[in-house]
């Protein structure tokens, strides 16, 4: 019995080596390489095209040096983030709440959801002009750009995690006489985790856009005054300076969410079988 037992741990410990040999190399790896291999393929051509059409890694990370020694790039983020974290932040706050509403009752989705599914598909930039009349050409017609652009995708994620929640966790919770309160806060939400924090994974990329197009639309301050102006002067590699910042921006508050979830919700890596290597 005991040489049995002890067998079934060899050959367990067998199939986790084998699985370790394909797994192969660390996730990390492969996007160290990936992002090493398209540099050096940019850098090697984007010598031969010409500054004005276009720049090359070595030449941005230069004007980057220059920028952030003079403290117009710190200036100018700092100026973008403002904005971005108040719309963002509103965004949230606003659409996840309105989100589990819409999907636990049916009235609110009678009510509001065509507005909102509309919300999403609304032409933001050509209602830039009527913000502006609203709210000025300041901060806040800025916030409120960025709030539009992403509070739409958290709120409908989350609507969508609602309808996924099982109809048998909402019977459970009725069977032992919760209220509907109850029910949205100790079922529906922890179900809807996933699909909530999957909207403010999408909703970042949109603020990121949505901050840019209101700084170009209105003041221009901050890093899109940095790209306007690089680009009036065809300055190029100027001009790639906030653009990736923006996208290095956005990698790292996708990831910061991302963290976040495995905090809040650690279980889900569990139930979907996710390697967290």
């Amino acid at each position: 019995m005991v040489v049995g037992i002890v067998d079934r741990q060899t050959a367990a410990n067998a199939d986790d080596d084998v699985a370790q040999a394909k797994r192969g190399v660390p996730r990390w790896l492969v996007t160290v390489a990936t992002l090493g291999l398209l540099l050096a393929f940019w850098e090697y051509f984007g010598r031969d095209v010409n500054p004005i059409f276009g720049s090359y890694p070595s030449a941005i990370f230069a004007a980057f040096v220059d920028l952030a020694r003079s403290g117009k790039l710190a200036a100018a983020l700092l100026q973008s983030a403002q904005p971005f974290v108040v719309g963002y932040g509103l965004a949230i706050v606003i659409g996840v709440p309105l989100g589990l509403v819409i999907g636990r009752f049916w009235i609110a989705e009678a009510a509001l959801g065509i507005l909102v599914t509309g919300g999403y598909a609304m032409p933001l930039v050509a209602l830039v002009p009527l913000l502006v009349l609203w709210f000025g050409l300041g901060f806040t017609v800025k916030a409120a750009v960025i709030f539009l652009v992403s509070v739409f995708p958290i709120c409908i994620n989350t609507w969508l995690g609602v309808k996924s929640v099982p109809k048998t966790l909402i019977d459970v919770g009725k069977s032992l006489v919760a209220s509907d309160a109850v029910i949205l806060r100790r079922i529906v939400l922890p179900a809807t985790l996933p699909y909530i924090m999957a909207g403010i994974r999408l909703a970042v990329g949109r603020a990121v856009v949505g901050m840019v197009i209101a700084e170009f639309f209105t003041t221009i301050s901050g890093l899109g005054a940095i790209i306007i102006n690089a680009a009036n002067n065809f300055d190029t590699a100027t001009m790639f300076v906030p653009i990736v910042v923006l996208m290095v921006l956005a990698v790292g508050l996708n990831s910061l969410i991302g963290w976040f979830e495995r905090v809040v919700a650690p279980w889900q890596d569990e139930i979907a079988g996710r390697d967290r290597s």
